[in-house]
């Protein structure tokens, strides 16, 4: 019989350490112990769809887990075709702070930047 060894598949988007770090300060502060946060893309917005973040206690069938150096990243699967590809950075500056996501798969997005369009 012949073992077939398979290279480990690469993470679906790429997490920044700041982003990482961003991740590890949101478990932490969370109200119920957490597994990680969950990425998911909802039907938000004026363009379709949105970025939103939620804690979780456990994985949801169809999850794939993103390993970070801040906590596990759990992505969910009806979202996971849209993200493919992406960067998720976390952004501070005088105004603002929020995650910001580079997406090839984004065809446009609304004049606020809430939502996007594949």
């Amino acid at each position: 019989m012949t073992t077939t060894l398979r290279r480990p598949r690469p993470a679906p988007i790429t997490v920044t350490e700041d982003a990482a770090r961003r991740i590890a300060e949101i478990i932490a502060k969370a109200p119920i112990p957490a597994a990680g946060v969950r990425l998911t893309t909802p039907k938000r917005g004026c363009s379709g769809l949105a970025y939103s973040l939620d804690y979780v206690t456990e994985a949801k069938p169809g999850d794939e887990a993103v390993t970070t150096p801040g906590g596990t990243l759990f992505i969910d699967g009806g979202s996971l075709m849209y993200l493919i590809g992406s960067r998720m950075d976390w952004k501070e500056d005088d105004f603002a702070a929020g995650f910001v996501f580079e997406n090839p798969n984004s065809k446009g997005s609304c004049g606020c930047g809430e939502s996007f369009t594949v």
